[in-house]
């Protein structure tokens, strides 16, 4: 049976710093602390870079927003009435 995690899960798991995350997945730390904070879903290339620095297979890692996304622009469902 295949483990399933977050990538903060096995980040603490494994006593790995966001740093360490960095500079093994060679991406911009801004990507991965969005990554990790489930504001951004990552490319699959992206998802191959971050599961080789944590030491586990793609299949292993829980992926996807966590956090709701709002729209900011726009009138949204008022559209047509005045703000």
């Amino acid at each position: 049976m295949v483990e399933i995690k977050t990538a903060v899960q096995w980040m603490s798991d494994r006593g790995l710093s966001v740093a360490e995350i960095v500079a093994e997945s060679m991406l911009e730390q801004r990507v991965v602390e969005a990554i990790l904070q489930g504001r951004f879903t990552p490319s699959p290339q992206q998802r191959a870079q971050l599961a080789a620095a944590l030491g586990v297979r793609l299949d292993q890692i829980a992926w996807g927003h966590v956090v709701p996304v709002e729209h900011m622009y726009g009138h949204g469902t008022q559209f047509g009435r005045s703000p």
